[in-house]
């Protein structure tokens, strides 16, 4: 059985296993990151459960501009409750469950929470591999990202509502 919820304080443990199994060191969030972003902004963190284990995460802030500055990954404080855009800083399927579409499950969570609260979109960086899922999910491919998050190169993906 699939469950899709917000995270809660207690699974920030297995969301940061999932993310460093999934990430490279230089570019996985820790879990002293993880708790400081859930202390700014619980309630954009949701993770899938299959059989009640987490199998995966999402999770970002919210910002006023529809941009994903470097600077947001290490300061909390920059989050904007009242912010126009939601970003994406992690999205994250435990190696043994991907390919089954649960990425794509949180993605598009994500996508209906944020239009429900009344967002004009939803921005993120993402690898060269991962262009096409996202453009599958509805995001525009805006070029090669600003960003040196992780020293690798980045592309700027942006959905709009």
């Amino acid at each position: 059985m699939k469950n899709l919820r917000p995270a809660t304080a207690n699974d920030i443990n297995r969301i940061s296993a999932i993310e460093n199994a999934c990430f490279p060191e230089a570019e996985a969030a820790s879990l002293d990151s993880f708790k400081k972003r859930f202390a700014a902004f619980p309630e954009c963190f949701f993770v899938l459960e299959i059989e009640g284990e987490i199998v995966g995460h999402v999770n970002g802030c919210i910002y006023d501009r529809p941009e994903l500055p470097d600077a947001l990954y290490a300061d909390a404080t920059l989050h904007c409750p009242n912010g126009q855009y939601q970003t994406v800083f992690g999205l994250a399927v435990s190696p043994e469950y991907q390919r089954n579409g649960y990425a794509s499950l949180l993605i598009q969570h994500l996508i209906k929470v944020s239009q429900k609260r009344g967002q004009l979109g939803i921005v993120l960086t993402c690898k060269d591999y991962l262009i096409d899922f996202y453009k599958r999910n509805g995001f525009e491919h805006l070029g090669q990202s600003a960003s040196s998050h992780g020293g690798v190169s980045w592309n700027d993906m942006l959905l709009t509502f």
